[in-house]
């Protein structure tokens, strides 16, 4: 299962942030050159057909269907997570009118709350949004909760929620499922409409390795899509857009949560990218991960003594990432990056290090650890360059 070689990867790194921004694929650099240079460059305005850019989110929502276990129609692609989970919402709560509870959980990414909290003040229908512990979510689903908001996996430290029971729980009290896949998609084999989880959503630019500001995805329940009648109306939503017709007619399925002009660009730099996908089976994928961060977390607690561990110990209630705790962690990151292994931060303490079996070899792992011990060992953090905080951490 090990793909190297279809990444660019620069010599010398070991690249332990792929759940932040996957590598560069070699045949998405191919599909842009190809897309700017001939479609555009040749086509002009007439590649819209002839290189059927106008099917592109159709062709790629399918492709993500198969790695997040949903069928072919019920995801559409472009825009914004943040718009989708905006979305998801918009098109859930109408669902259960009567109820008023948005829930989450205090771990949650800003990101999906703020937009929660944007919608239910835009509502002005008394909707609140109320977050609990995560080991507290279950317990909290109850007949008053319209829908349930989470992130499969921590974006901090990879603690992942139970899909399955959180799933079942809310059919059972009526609340609405939504999920958002950031940190699952191509790390952890799901099942979405063998769930029958009612909204997902996701970014492509981390496991998926669609580029920085590749286009997200939604996916909606067919029954739940099928008289949905989308808040963020847009004109590639409708059944007809050239048609211009003055009223809104929505499209079939999930194309009605299109809604602007897709990014061609990008969503062929994503397509080229799922490339890679071709043949795999994330179950085989996830396996190999558990592997790899098994190993790691194993080499970094037997070298550095000073760190402690994050994220779950037992890897079935891990997604594919491994985060330790240091009160300098930013600053032992950015020696780390110096030396060749790439991991990221967060706050207040979280080192991340994301473990994609892709193009990860337990080679990869010994070396990582061993030069993390050396900063640690040597204090090598304590440079006062490491003391200044970048803009992007």
């Amino acid at each position: 299962m090990l793909c190297r070689d279809a990444f660019e990867l620069p010599e010398g790194i070991v690249y332990l942030d792929g759940n932040s921004l996957g590598p560069l694929p070699k045949g998405a650099r191919e599909r842009a050159l190809k897309t700017i240079e001939h479609e555009w460059g040749q086509e002009l305005i007439r590649a819209w057909n002839g290189a059927d850019w106008i099917g592109l989110p159709t062709r790629v929502g399918d492709r993500i269907a198969r790695l997040i276990g949903a069928a072919p129609g019920t995801v559409a692609t472009g825009d914004t997570l943040s718009l989708k989970v905006y979305q998801a919402l918009a098109a859930a709560l109408p669902l259960r009118p009567e109820r008023k509870v948005i829930l989450s959980d205090t771990g949650n990414f800003p990101t999906d709350l703020y937009m929660a909290d944007g919608l239910a003040a835009l509502m002005g229908q008394g909707h609140r949004v109320v977050t609990v512990a995560p080991e507290a979510v279950e317990a909290a689903i109850t007949e008053d909760v319209a829908a349930l908001l989470l992130t499969h996996v921590d974006y901090r430290t990879g603690r992942m929620h139970d899909m399955t029971r959180l799933t079942q729980k809310c059919a059972a009290v009526g609340a609405i499922s939504i999920w958002d896949l950031a940190h699952s998609a191509g790390a952890v084999d799901l099942d979405l409409a063998g769930l029958e989880v009612d909204f997902a959503v996701g970014c492509s630019y981390k496991f998926l390795n669609g580029g920085p500001g590749a286009p997200a995805f939604i996916y909606a329940r067919p029954d739940h899509v099928a008289d949905h009648a989308p808040t963020l109306a847009g004109w590639m939503g409708h059944a007809a857009p050239f048609a211009m017709e003055r009223g809104y007619r929505p499209a079939d399925g999930a194309e009605r949560l299109r809604i602007g002009t897709p990014p061609v660009v990008q969503l062929s730099i994503l397509d080229a990218a799922l490339d890679v996908w071709d043949g795999l089976d994330l179950a085989n994928i996830r396996k190999a991960s558990l592997h790899l961060s098994e190993l790691f977390i194993a080499e970094v607690e037997a070298r550095c003594p000073t760190l402690s561990l994050a994220s779950p110990r037992d890897g079935h209630e891990r997604g594919s990432q491994v985060s330790f705790r240091h009160p300098e962690g930013y600053r032992a990151v950015r020696a780390l990056i110096d030396r060749g292994v790439i991991g990221d931060f967060r706050p207040p303490d979280i080192m991340r290090f994301g473990i994609t079996p892709l193009y990860l070899t337990e080679a990869d792992i010994h070396t990582a650890s061993e030069t993390l011990a050396e900063v640690m060992a040597e204090d090598l953090w304590r440079a006062p360059e490491y003391a200044r905080v970048a803009r992007v951490t």
